[in-house]
């Protein structure tokens, strides 16, 4: 049989697709050791390998992801790093049988190293070396090393499994990058292409990652280097639903890059997080296609006769949250009374809220310049994420006061459930109404495995409902265990909601019970499709919720597909997409852009409170063309004021 890289000289090669997702949705749980399956559950592992092999894999990687010491030790296995290891070289071998070559994973250790100390890489060193040799002595025909973030840790996995081949096995390097195609530390995605090889790699690429727009935008550069190069990118960006992540990318959106990576000679592709046998099924597609043209442009050359979440979550505390505050607990403050925001909703008059995030960083000059910027031109309130996408960002409530020190307006705080476990949202929220910022709206949170540190823990203590449900009883005086506050705070409690839900009757749902636990505004995702919004307008009209609609001015065609394609939630109609690819790009796609938005607001002004705009690439001066004549009057047409609210 031919080598790995012998086998890649002739043509493409298909990877298979994820393992972690797979197992789970064949009833293992979240918060299981999934390395440890292949001595407990071989029969399951190696199912999932044989389902990606009768799809078309022709790269199965071992279930040995997290198999290094530093991560069996959070369950009490660092000392069984062989047994794990040959155990999943050998299931996998068994799925392969002729039909696959096998590569050992090996990812990253699990230990946050930024500025790390000599001694920590140390102890990374000696974890990732020992797992590659097992792996090499163990059979496998190669090392990926993949889902890396942090380049020193990077290095130092490549390294490792160089020296465990001696030479004699390729070791495929792969990095996880971020939006703008770079490491954790900034490092570009050509630039670590070219690391990785100068390290001892005989493959590059990039796993994971947001989808395979991003995939493909990353790799590019990296074909320059004149060596094989692999993308195995998610199913999109994750969602957290029913207590496990949900990947929206279908696969025959998988089908349509594959063929896009392949026919600018990439040489491997797969599907990483929330991938499927169907979508390998698209890549094995795509790699026939590829395979038959090279074959046809080789016989063309040489003439007539010439001769391939995991997030643990939990909805907590529903013995004290299941319940009304008591009777006898002090009433609320009026909804109106609570904050200018309030007012001017409880007034009828039509309220804008831009969405302004704090800095990767320390320097909050640039978002405080925006802030005033919209400010001047009739914005009401700043609204500042928390945590957006599982960045490393400056804590939103240090923004908003300074936001509301400096600018003189309100901001609307979001709160998320992911970073803090009880006491600590309890903490957050006590302190946010002490430091005046009144307006929260209230979020479960993007998952970790979004962002620049996969492996930082998720609390998910509380969800969306849960803090709402706490958030509420602050606001009538009365602490999680009943206790009295000594005072009442003055929340105004916003909630999030998607028109274009997965399953929209669990949303519709949801949002019925998050105004029980106490929402009084709901903010939409964005929205391109007036029936969509129209429909959920209707449905929920008998909660009687003031509703801010959600806007994303598009910036360019390739914007409109990635949100369609790849973000759960998001639905931009054909028709929407294809007046984006006639605009082309540039300043003519985000006048474009700005138009649809402008359609959308213009063909529901009369049903809802106001918008929400996001702009994008912080192209703050978009969300002012949005709203441009839409601000004028103060009591809209056809809208009632809402009721003060006790």
């Amino acid at each position: 049989m031919a080598t790995l890289l012998e086998a890649l000289a002739g043509g493409p090669l298909v990877v298979d697709g994820a393992m972690g997702s797979q197992l789970f949705e064949r009833g293992i749980l979240h918060n299981a050791c999934l390395e440890e399956l292949c001595v407990s559950k071989p029969d399951v592992i190696r199912k999932v390998h044989e389902d990606y092999v009768r799809a078309g894999a022709q790269v199965l990687e071992t279930n040995t992801f997290g198999a290094n010491a530093m991560r069996l030790e959070k369950y009490g296995l660092g000392a069984k790093v062989t047994e794990l290891n040959e155990a999943a070289v050998k299931v996998a071998r068994e799925a392969a049988g002729a039909k696959a070559f096998v590569v050992g994973a090996v990812g990253p250790s699990g230990y946050f190293l930024g500025d790390a100390l000599p001694d920590d890489l140390s102890k990374v060193r000696e974890a990732l070396h020992a797992q590659a040799k097992v792996l090499v002595g163990s059979g496998v025909d190669g090392i990926v090393v993949e889902t890396f973030r942090q380049t020193n840790e990077l290095r130092i996995a490549i390294e490792g499994a160089v020296a465990a081949t001696g030479g004699k096995l390729p070791v495929i390097a792969s990095a996880s990058v971020d939006e703008r195609s770079r490491m954790a530390d900034g490092t570009s995605s050509a630039e670590i292409s070219r690391l990785m090889r100068e390290w001892g790699a005989s493959v590059v690429g990039v796993n994971c990652c947001d989808g395979p727009m991003n995939v493909l935008e990353a790799i590019t550069p990296m074909l320059e280097l004149g060596i094989p190069v692999w993308a195995v990118p998610n199913a999109g960006l994750p969602r957290r639903v029913d207590e496990r992540l949900v990947y929206v990318s279908t696969s025959e959106y998988f089908g349509v890059y594959a063929r896009r990576m392949f026919k600018l000679g990439v040489k491997l592709v797969g599907g990483c997080c929330g991938t499927t046998p169907d979508h390998v099924r698209r890549i094995a597609a795509a790699a026939r296609m590829a395979s038959a043209a090279e074959r046809s442009a080789a016989e063309e050359a040489q003439g007539p006769g010439s001769d391939s979440v995991e997030l643990r979550s939990r909805d907590a505390f529903e013995a004290w949250s299941a319940d009304p505050p008591d009777a006898h607990a002090p009433s609320a403050a009026a909804f109106a009374e609570r904050s200018d925001l309030a007012g001017k909703i409880a007034r009828g008059r039509f309220v804008v809220s831009v969405e302004v995030n704090p800095p990767v960083g320390l320097d909050l000059a640039k978002a405080i310049g925006a802030a005033k910027m919209l400010k001047a031109g009739g914005v009401d309130v700043i609204n500042i994420a928390d945590g957006a996408r599982a960045q490393s960002r400056m804590g939103n409530l240090a923004m908003a006061m300074r936001v509301q020190e400096h600018c003189g307006m309100e901001t609307i705080l979001h709160v998320c459930g992911r970073d803090r476990n009880l006491l600590g949202t309890l903490a957050h929220l006590l302190g946010a109404h002490e430091l005046g910022v009144k307006n929260l709206v209230i979020i479960t949170g993007d998952p970790p495995k979004m962002g620049d540190f996969p492996d930082a823990s998720a609390v998910y203590d509380l969800d969306s409902i849960g803090i709402l449900k706490l958030a509420a009883r602050l606001n009538h005086g009365i602490d999680p265990g009943g206790k009295p506050l000594g005072g009442a705070t003055r929340f105004v409690l916003a909630t999030g909601a998607e028109p274009a839900a997965l399953n929209y009757e669990r949303e519709l749902a949801r949002l019925a019970q998050k105004k029980q636990a106490g929402a009084e505004i709901v903010m939409t995702q964005p929205v391109y499709d007036p029936a969509v919004l129209e429909r959920f307008l209707d449905d929920i009209a008998p909660l009687g919720l003031p509703v801010l609609v959600g806007l994303l001015p598009l910036a360019s065609y390739r914007n409109a597909e990635f949100l369609h394609n790849e973000v759960p939630g998001m639905q931009v109609p054909e028709a929407v997409r294809e007046r984006m690819r006639k605009a082309g790009t540039g300043a003519a796609a985000r006048k474009e852009g700005v138009a649809i938005a402008r359609e959308m607001l213009g063909a529901v002004r009369s049903r809802v409170a106001g918008a929400y705009i996001m702009p994008p690439l912080e192209r703050y001066e978009l969300a002012l063309e949005v709203v441009d004549g839409f601000l004028e009057a103060d009591e809209p047409a056809g809208r009632p004021a809402v009721a003060a609210k006790a």
